[in-house]
């Protein structure tokens, strides 16, 4: 077994025990955790694959945002989740029946290749042209603002969308609190924004 092989088993291993750990851990935090162990791990897969944007989207995105914030959401919350886990037993035979279409689906895909070994030689590409090598940021670049660049725009702009809907549906004025009003703060001049009192001598306001 050469180098490749045994870094390719030692973090697809971590991997699929980190996963493992993410769903049985009873707490939150350490689930989270686990998630993120997770995320590495898969970003090492990505590098022995040739894929070091992907491997470092997965790190600074999922790792350095999403998996964080969870982390923090779930430390600062004070969630009760025994009050969670009481209706485990009515979503059971649901998550049941979807836990056996998936072990289906990957018992499926393991024995694709000795069922019809000449799918993965169909689906094989061409090797590139020396000429035509570039890295792996570069080809992806070439393919998202050339060919799918409208796609590109949309999903940002779906994406903003989503952050704006957020921020107003979760948006709450309570009475009593002081907010910013710009165009107040604005049209303040000296005679309103001050106000000179006399105060007699050796006495208070």
């Amino acid at each position: 077994m050469n180098a490749a092989a045994a870094f390719f088993y030692l973090f697809a291993g971590v991997t699929v025990a980190s996963a493992f750990m993410v769903v049985a851990s009873r707490n939150p935090v350490h689930s989270v955790l686990f998630l993120i162990l997770a995320f590495v791990n898969a970003a090492g897969l990505f590098l022995l694959m040739g894929a070091e944007f992907l491997a470092m989207i997965l790190v600074v995105v999922y790792v350095g945002a999403v998996a964080v914030l969870f982390l923090f959401v779930v430390m600062m919350l004070d969630v009760d989740f025994a009050q969670l886990r009481q209706g485990f037993l009515n979503y059971l035979p649901l998550g049941a029946l979807l836990a056996i279409v998936f072990f289906i689906e990957l018992a499926l895909v393991l024995t694709t290749r000795f069922v019809d070994p000449k799918a993965f030689k169909a689906a094989a590409p061409a090797a590139p042209k020396p000429d035509m090598l570039v890295t792996n940021t570069e080809a992806l670049g070439r393919v998202l603002y050339t060919d799918y660049v409208f796609f590109f725009q949309v999903s940002g702009l779906v994406l903003l969308v989503a952050m704006i809907g957020a921020i107003v549906l979760t948006l709450r004025h309570k009475a009593g609190v002081k907010r910013q009003d710009i165009a107040e703060q604005v049209a303040r001049t000296k005679a309103t924004a001050m106000e000179v009192k006399k105060v007699p001598s050796r006495q208070g306001v």
